[in-house]
């Protein structure tokens, strides 16, 4: 195959082999390789396809991406993620809201920012405000009862472990929890906004200069550089509006579950399959 060759990746809980056929016709494939009920690929695939294949595989409720071929996930030296909803199943600030009885009223809020629809750091300084008065101690109530991991998120970490890839959270959250996702999880680097505690209680501010968009791209910039990285051997997944710069810096940017304007944007959006997921796109 040629450098310019492509594989298209299939994914879901089953495949179906008819679909299967289906999809090599839209892409022009001529070999379908199963290797699981959940896992194909197909090639050679053109990625000129791509919408017809897309909206076809939406249908069918399969996950699909176009892959370099022979591109193998020990090819990586990082993988830069967000957090809420992506590493971990929750939004942090909502389930810290829902400790005060404002978690529709904060919810709202956060879905508008990720939608794209509103400043971060105008919404996270709104909501982190209502917070005020909030005991610490909620925060550890809040890690020990709701904080879990996204299905498919060892199956990514151990891979990332197994070939030498380092993993980099960088979330709009806070350091309350990627510090201790990192000591949990064995990451190798966090970043995340840090609240203010006053007295054992929320002030409703954050302390120093808010981790937003800009700022995750800025240390996916930083940290690739830093290891002597490609911008090809770095990948970058999220599902908000405010992970879009860092996506577009990464040689395979990913929308994992995403907002719809991160889904369009993005080299590959995730919608059915877990963060194992991104390990199986690489021979």
């Amino acid at each position: 195959m040629t450098a310019a060759a492509h594989t298209l990746v299939v994914q879901a809980a089953h495949l179906d082999s008819d679909s299967l056929a289906e999809l090599a016709r839209l892409c022009g494939a001529t070999d379908i390789q199963q290797l699981h009920a959940g896992l194909a690929r197909l090639s050679p695939a053109d990625p000129a396809s791509r919408a017809a294949v897309a909206a076809q595989a939406d249908q069918l409720g399969y996950d699909i991406a176009f892959v370099a071929a022979g591109r193998r996930f020990s090819d990586f030296g990082l993988v830069v993620s967000d957090m809420d909803s992506t590493l971990i199943t929750i939004e942090c600030i909502d389930e810290i809201a829902d400790m005060l009885g404002i978690k529709h009223k904060v919810a709202a809020i956060t879905e508008r920012s990720m939608r794209g629809e509103l400043d971060f750091c105008d919404s996270l300084r709104e909501r982190v405000a209502l917070l005020a008065g909030l005991e610490e101690s909620a925060l550890e109530t809040v890690y020990r009862e709701r904080v879990q991991l996204t299905h498919g998120a060892e199956t990514l970490l151990a891979a990332c472990k197994q070939h030498g890839v380092k993993f980099m959270l960088v979330s709009g959250g806070f350091t309350f929890f990627t510090e201790r996702l990192k000591a949990r999880t064995g990451l190798d680097y966090a970043f995340a906004n840090e609240l203010e505690v006053e007295n054992g209680k929320l002030t409703g501010r954050v302390v120093g200069r808010i981790l937003d968009g800009n700022v995750k791209q800025q240390l996916l910039l930083e940290k690739r550089a830093e290891l002597g990285l490609a911008p090809e051997q770095v990948i970058a997944v999220g599902d908000g509006a405010n992970d879009l710069k860092m996506l577009g810096e990464a040689g395979v940017g990913i929308a994992f579950h995403a907002k719809p304007v991160v889904r369009q944007q993005a080299d590959v959006a995730i919608n059915v399959m877990g963060l194992d997921g991104i390990v199986h796109l690489f021979a």
